[in-house]
C-alpha cells in the first residue's frame, strides 16, 4: 500500500512504502521559507540537534548572492553594473569571494556548453519581459517581436567573460550593460546541495532535503528503506497529489521541469515560462515535463530545465550521452493522453496505475 505523507510543489511527492510494521525511527522534521518558495528538511541524528538557525543563515547568505529578486545581491549588482565589477581577489585572502554566486555561474557555464547552449543563464532580459522575471510580474498582451529581437542580442555565455588585473582581482565583465544574469533554473537545486552538504558535515547519513521541488536524499527513510519518490502528472487539471511514477532514491538528487504550472494565458493563448534562449520566445513542443537524476541537485535542476528548451529527442540523446545522469521525460501525444520514455541507466521507474 503506498501512502502519502508529504508533498512538495513542483514535480513530485513524497511518498512512503509500507507493506509490513517496520521500525520507524524518529527524524527530525524542520520547514521555512526561502528562495520564494518553500523548503522542507528530514533527517535522522542520534544526538537530536536542530539544525533549523544554521539551514536558515546558509540559506540567507545563498541568496544574498544569486537572488535575482534581492536588489543588494552580488547577482543584482552585477546585473545593473555598466561593464564590470570586482570579483574574485588572488591575493587578499581576507576579502570575501562570493562563492555561491562562483559555484552557480561555473556548473551553468558547464551545461551551457553541453547542452548545445540551450541552458543558458544569460536569459534574463527575455525572463523579465515575458513578465517571469524580478521585474513587474504581468502578462504579455502585445507581443513586440522587434522589442524580442533587440533583448536577445543580450543573450549568450560568450557576453560573460572574466579578467585579471594587477591589483590581484579577477574582474567579472559583460559585453554590454544589458546583458544579466539569472540563476532561478539552477539556484534552487544548489541551496538543496548546500544544506545537505551542511547536514553531512555534521554527520549526518540518513536525510532528505526538498527547496520548491528540487530535491536531495542520503541513507534511508524513516523506515529504513530507500527514499520513495513520487512524479506528478503533468497536467493543469491534476492536483499535487496526482503522480504518474514512482522511483526509489538513496544518495541521490533529483529535479523535475515542467511547464503545466508556471504561465498565464492571454487570448486563449498560452505562455510558459520554459523560454528558448535562441528564439527569445517560450519554447513550445510535446515535452510535459522533464525530471532528471544525479548525484547533486544543481546539475539535475539544470538539465532538468535544459531538456524543457531541447524537446524530447535532443533530451533523450543529450541526457543518453551523459554519465551517472538520468532521465525521465513524460511527453503528450497526438490523441491527448500521455506518454513516457526513460534512459534507465541506473534506476526502474514504477508507472502509477
Amino acid at each position: 500500500m503506498i501512502r502519502l505523507i508529504g508533498m512538495t510543489l513542483l514535480g513530485f511527492v513524497f511518498l512512503s512504502c509500507q507493506t509490513e510494521a517496520p521500525e520507524v525511527k524518529a527524524y527530525t522534521t524542520l520547514q521555512g521559507e526561502t528562495m520564494g518558495t518553500s523548503y522542507t528538511v528530514k533527517y535522522l541524528d542520534s544526538l537530536g540537534r536542530n539544525f533549523q538557525q544554521s539551514i536558515d543563515q546558509l540559506l540567507i547568505e545563498v541568496n544574498a548572492e544569486v537572488n535575482t529578486y534581492d536588489p543588494e545581491s552580488f547577482i543584482s549588482r552585477f546585473n545593473t553594473a555598466e561593464q564590470e565589477m570586482q570579483y574574485l581577489n588572488l591575493l587578499d585572502k581576507s576579502s570575501k569571494a562570493p562563492l555561491h554566486f562562483k559555484a552557480n555561474l561555473e556548473k551553468s557555464k558547464e551545461v551551457y556548453e553541453l547542452s548545445y547552449g540551450y541552458f543558458d543563464p544569460t536569459i534574463m532580459p527575455i525572463v523579465n519581459y515575458w513578465g517571469f522575471g524580478y521585474t513587474e510580474k504581468r502578462p504579455v498582451t502585445d507581443v513586440d517581436k522587434t522589442i524580442i529581437d533587440s533583448l536577445i542580442t543580450f543573450v549568450g555565455f560568450d557576453k560573460i567573460t572574466q579578467r585579471s588585473a594587477k591589483d590581484g582581482w579577477i574582474y567579472l565583465s559583460k559585453a554590454s550593460p544589458g546583458a544579466q544574469l539569472d540563476f532561478s533554473a539552477i539556484a534552487k537545486g544548489y541551496g538543496v546541495d548546500a544544506v545537505s552538504i551542511l547536514l553531512e558535515g555534521k554527520g549526518i547519513q540518513n536525510y532528505y532535503v526538498e527547496i520548491g521541488g528540487e530535491l536531495r536524499v542520503g541513507g534511508n527513510n524513516p523506515n529504513g528503506e530507500a527514499w520513495k519518490i513520487g512524479i506528478n502528472v503533468p497536467s493543469t487539471e491534476a492536483a499535487l497529489t496526482d503522480i504518474q511514477a514512482t522511483v526509489q532514491l538513496r544518495n541521490e538528487s533529483m529535479a523535475t521541469s515542467g511547464n503545466y504550472r508556471n504561465f498565464y494565458e492571454v487570448d486563449g493563448v498560452k505562455y510558459a515560462h520554459t523560454l528558448n534562449p535562441t528564439t527569445g520566445f517560450p519554447e513550445k513542443n510535446n515535452l510535459l515535463s522533464a525530471t532528471i537524476f544525479a548525484a547533486d541537485c544543481m546539475t539535475a535542476d539544470a538539465y532538468a530545465t535544459a531538456c524543457m528548451t531541447l524537446g524530447l529527442e535532443k533530451s533523450k540523446a543529450l541526457i543518453e550521452s551523459l554519465e551517472m545522469i538520468d532521465g525521465y521525460f513524460l511527453y503528450g501525444e497526438s490523441d491527448g493522453s500521455i506518454s513516457s520514455y526513460s534512459t534507465n541507466k541506473t534506476r526502474t521507474l514504477e508507472q502509477v496505475q
